[in-house]
């Protein structure tokens, strides 16, 4: 067992998803990245709903993706999600998405900063959230 959380959301990959060359359209990654980091929010015990409902937001400030291997309509795809960095101001997820045979496809980061819902301006995670940012600390990948 891994030192540290990772969270895995199998996907269901539609016909929709691919494009003119019969694969994966490359952008689905960033959505799949998405269903990856709702699902470690919801296994750290917490959920995206309520942060909005307290009055913020945790908008996506940078993301990076690395594609390794074209994924194809009806195989199975897994989105494996942690937490690789908790900062005060900031929270990097990392993301490895793999097909049924534990190949890897696509990985990636996604860096979110946390701001009010009424002005946009940014709040320090830890203290708008300070359980929320502890149970982070404890499931982070350690260095």
């Amino acid at each position: 067992m891994e030192p540290y959380l990772i969270s895995t959301k199998e996907i269901q990959v539609s016909y929709a998803d691919t494009d003119m060359m019969g694969v994966i359209y490359h952008a689905n990654y960033l959505k799949w990245f998405e269903l990856g980091r709702c699902q470690l929010v919801e296994d750290a015990g917490y959920h995206y709903l309520d942060m909005e409902e307290a009055g913020y937001y945790a908008p996506v400030y940078q993301v990076e993706v690395t594609y390794k291997k074209a994924v194809h309509y009806g195989e199975r795809v897994f989105v494996k999600t942690w937490v690789e960095e908790n900062q005060g101001l900031w929270t990097v997820y990392g993301y490895k998405v793999v097909n049924g045979s534990s190949e890897a496809c696509a990985e990636g980061t996604t860096k979110h900063i946390l701001v009010r819902k009424d002005n946009f301006k940014p709040v320090q995670f830890k203290k708008a959230f300070p359980e929320w940012f502890r149970r982070y600390e404890e499931i982070k990948k350690k260095l």
